[in-house]
């Protein structure tokens, strides 16, 4: 199975010179790797300023038969009076096809509760988006609440995913994204691929008993360098990556890809 590589550039680069050149070194590293490189398959998540440049570059390039378009966020209604929101609609009109939700920096820095994510969520499957559906603890201490990280992850499975039925959830890409292993957060450290199989045990059960699901894809996405990449995508429940600040620098990124290649070969 091809492994899923998510570039997720939050609010980067500052300019679309940046934003081609990223696309052009993959692209350029993609045509070197030949036979090899359709081991993967990728998606690009830019700032909406970029979304319908990236994708014209995207259309008229060798990236046309590997990279697919994505989005950042999505609004929660497909019409109405939501001053800086961008709807389902729009976002397939530039060709969108698949939407980060629910992402970390999202939940904890804007605030968005399981309900808000929620809303999202059933908007990206009205629309007929590929949601990738964030979920991840905040730490992993053991104490209080009762139940701990394990109860969290539990009951922000079931909020994140209320109301749907198990063809939308089956539609799903679910990234495990463990806060506590993000660079940017205060006292942060390297998650492992057996801590975050840990996790993902815990998010697969929940959608197994409430939704009968056989099998659920999951992507990693805690601060995915060219240092830790080969360990989580050598492991089969990984179904690819979902790489943030690494992504917008096209040297690093190119380096994960080569060793993606190598991995999924």
């Amino acid at each position: 199975m091809k492994k899923l590589i998510v570039a997720n550039w939050k609010m980067n680069p500052a300019t679309l010179a940046e934003a081609q050149g990223i696309l052009e070194s993959v692209d350029d590293f993609l045509s070197s790797q030949e036979a090899r490189a359709e081991e993967l398959s990728l998606v690009f998540c830019p700032p909406f300023v970029f979304t319908e440049e990236v994708a014209k570059i995207l259309q008229s390039s060798h990236l046309a038969h590997r990279a697919q378009l994505g989005a950042q966020d999505i609004a929660m209604d497909d019409t109405g009076a939501m001053t800086g929101e961008v709807s389902g609609p729009m976002l397939t009109k530039l060709g969108v096809q698949y939407v980060i939700i629910g992402h970390s920096e999202r939940r904890w820095k804007l605030g968005e509760s399981d309900d808000v994510v929620n809303k999202k969520l059933k908007a990206a499957l009205r629309n007929e988006l590929i949601p990738i559906v964030c979920l991840g603890e905040r730490t992993r201490n053991t104490g209080p609440p009762a139940g701990g990280w394990q109860d969290f992850l539990r009951q922000q499975t079931t909020a994140t995913f209320a109301g749907l039925l198990a063809d939308d959830v089956g539609r799903c890409l679910v990234a495990y994204e463990p806060v506590w292993a993000i660079s940017t957060t205060p006292g942060a450290r390297p998650d492992t691929p057996v801590s975050a199989l840990q996790s993902v045990g815990i998010i697969r059960d929940r959608l197994a008993t409430s939704y009968k699901l056989q099998a659920t894809s999951f992507l990693y996405g805690g601060s995915i360098t060219a240092v830790n990449v080969g360990a989580f995508l050598a492991v089969p429940e990984f179904s690819g990556v979902l790489v943030g600040g690494a992504s917008v620098n096209k040297e690093e990124f190119v380096k994960i890809l080569g060793i993606a290649v190598s991995v999924s070969s």
